[in-house]
């Protein structure tokens, strides 16, 4: 897979909006590609988010866009460490290591 972009979908009341989106700068940084940030596109994450078992969505939502248009989901919610708190490098190497995946 050849990652163009990495997009967070987010919103402004989201607690864990600002450990999102440095998780997702991070690997866009180290991937050399795009970041973008979607508030609350709901219809974005109906279409390739990952559902509850409700058929709900949750924010923050995390993708690699391909090369080839497509939406690879990579991350609900933010990576907790054993502590309970948010694991920065961990949600990173989610990135790293869904990129490397054919």
């Amino acid at each position: 897979m050849e990652p163009k972009a990495i997009i967070l979908v987010t919103a402004d009341w989201d607690a864990l909006k600002s450990y999102a989106k440095k998780i997702c700068q991070t690997a866009a940084t180290q991937l050399n590609v795009e970041y973008k940030e979607l508030n609350e596109d709901w219809d974005f994450l109906t279409n390739y988010g990952e559902k509850d078992e409700f058929g709900g969505v949750e924010i923050p939502q995390a993708f690699i866009e391909t090369a080839d248009g497509k939406y690879i989901h990579v991350m609900t919610k933010v990576p907790l460490n054993d502590k309970g708190t948010p694991d920065l490098q961990k949600g990173v190497q989610l990135f790293i290591n869904k990129s490397k995946e054919g």
